[in-house]
């Protein structure tokens, strides 16, 4: 059955919580799915994890949307959150408005997430108002390059939760906070009537993300405070690729198992042909 924005509201009233992960491409997303994630995130992260830029500011709008279809054929029933790229956010409401369609009919995503703060309410309004469903992206936002944790101060809290407030009045579907303290972000899923995921603020919202190579263990160097590994993939990964390096090298792959052959006699036939 679909996941979709309707299930997710059931579950938040019914004090369930559901599972999100960012991922990147199709093969990735059938196994992601098939654990039973909910919601399925085609973050702009895919610039820094993917392609391996500094930020995620260098994420195109036509690379978002080939991998946002990817993963969408993937996981048809699972619920798609498209990131709208730094490109699109930065060229005024009409460009916004126009990524966002075609996120939705070229990609069949089911909500479009956008990087946002106070000034950009009527732009948030402005997709709504199209038929799109919208999932603000409030306390850090990574398009900005400023990764301060966000409500640690009472009147941080107090202008965040406004924010969470005006987006829902905007007519917002769902609400992401990202290092949000945790404190807040309980009030926030609280107040709020929609659902809203936690990236790093907290067991206290409806849902949580987290990126798929944090998950596995795939990056190296530091992670965010809120990051945790749930199996060491990374090194299972190195492992198996060196052991088929070695048997390459050594001659062991492949071997007779692994070949085609030709058909009973026919090496024969082709011995007289070429003699």
């Amino acid at each position: 059955m679909k996941v979709t924005i309707s299930t997710l509201c059931k579950t938040k009233i019914e004090g369930r919580k559901f599972s999100a992960v960012s991922c990147y491409d199709y093969t990735s997303a059938k196994l992601v799915a098939a654990a039973g994630v909910d919601v399925l995130f085609i973050g702009d992260s895919a610039a820094q994890l993917m392609l391996g830029f500094d930020s995620t500011l260098p994420a195109t709008m036509d690379f978002m949307a080939a991998i946002t279809a990817a993963v969408q054929r993937a996981a048809p029933d699972r619920l798609i959150v498209a990131d709208l790229p730094y490109e699109s956010c930065q060229a005024g409401t009409e460009r916004i408005i126009r990524d966002s369609q075609r996120f939705v009919k070229e990609c069949n995503a089911d909500i479009i997430k956008i990087e946002a703060n106070e000034i950009q309410i009527e732009m948030i309004k402005a997709v709504v108002d199209t038929g799109i469903s919208v999932m603000p992206h409030l306390g850090i936002r990574p398009q900005t390059r400023q990764y301060k944790a966000r409500g640690m101060t009472a009147d941080d809290a107090a202008e965040l939760i406004k924010l969470a407030e005006r987006m829902h009045k905007a007519g917002v579907s769902m609400l992401l906070l990202e290092g949000t303290a945790r404190e807040v972000a309980k009030i926030i899923t609280r107040k709020l009537p929609i659902p809203v995921i936690s990236c790093g603020s907290g067991p206290d919202c409806d849902g949580q993300v987290l990126v798929l190579p944090d998950i596995l263990n795939l990056t190296a160097g530091p992670v965010p405070k809120f990051s945790k590994s749930f199996a060491d993939v990374g090194r299972a990964y190195t492992e198996a690729v060196a052991s088929y390096d070695r048997e390459v090298k050594q001659g062991f792959y492949p071997d007779d198992i692994h070949s085609y052959h030709m058909k009973a006699g026919e090496y024969e036939k082709l011995e007289k042909l070429i003699s």
